[in-house]
């Protein structure tokens, strides 16, 4: 009964479903250009893009510099911490995690030591905080 169901509203909304199936085709086009460029920092406007379809943020600032400000439910793991523990994620491999610091310098080396071990969609945002906030866009505090 679901299936038939389905059907017919496939069938009563196509433009709908051509939509959705055209916006997880460029979706996977997007991933799969960064993965074959080798792009392993992202611009703003890219991280903003890799959030929205729900990226692990991972600030790797100190406790005090990320209660001053960060992207909204990121999460805290400091860069030495994540470097002697890099599994301290636990999360999926396959997810996509952005990594974010005050420069850029500490989320690219932070990209790759979750690389290293395993995490291969991992991407830094190029610039860092400082870009973030250059462009205006908002930060949580606490």
């Amino acid at each position: 009964m679901a299936m038939e169901q389905l059907a017919e509203f496939a069938g009563n909304h196509l433009l709908m479903v051509m939509a959705l199936i055209g916006s997880f085709g460029l979706v996977t086009a997007y991933e799969l250009r960064l993965r074959a460029t080798g792009v392993t920092n992202v611009s703003t406007t890219d991280a903003v893009k890799l959030i929205n379809k729900s990226a692990i943020v991972i600030d790797v600032r100190s406790a005090d510099a990320f209660a001053s400000g960060h992207i909204a439910n990121a999460r805290n793991l400091p860069l030495a911490e994540l470097e002697k523990n890099p599994d301290a994620l636990k999360k999926n491999k396959s997810k996509i995690v952005l990594t974010v610091c005050d420069a850029g310098t500490d989320a690219g080396r932070a990209a790759n030591a979750l690389r290293k071990a395993g995490y291969e969609n991992t991407f830094s945002l190029r610039g860092g905080l400082k870009a973030w906030r250059s462009e205006n866009l908002p930060l949580a505090n606490g």
